[in-house]
């Protein structure tokens, strides 16, 4: 049985084999949370390096990168996760637009994911 994170690495790794991307940098990103207990939504706009909170979660945007001319569909952002009252991140790593299902933010009260880069 194929690992989530290996099959991330394997569809990292087959796509630079397969063809070289070319990628701009975001200013910024636009993320929404979903608290699974009343059903409610809350999009984030964030710049690089800020937090903001989601109910007992800090999110912190790294960079948001999206291949030239698609900000939205195939945006990429680094994020750094973490739940109040725990030491290390509840989550830290590369969410996709396009495919918010490989990569999740595995909670039981909240998910987000990363709607599009954002830029000046």
């Amino acid at each position: 049985m194929i690992t989530r994170f290996a099959f991330f690495a394997a569809l990292l790794v087959g796509g630079q084999a397969a063809a070289q991307v070319a990628v701009n940098s975001g200013d910024g990103a636009v993320l929404r949370g979903l608290d699974k207990l009343n059903a409610k939504t809350t999009d984030m706009t964030l710049s690089n390096g800020q937090t903001s909170e989601l109910g007992a979660l800090s999110v912190t945007l790294g960079e948001c990168r999206y291949p030239r001319g698609n900000r939205s569909g195939d945006a990429f952002a680094f994020l750094t996760i973490r739940e109040a009252g725990v030491a290390e991140p509840v989550y830290r790593g590369w969410m996709i637009a396009s495919s918010p299902a490989l990569n999740p933010l595995d909670h039981p009260r909240y998910d987000i994911w990363v709607l599009r880069c954002t830029t000046s």
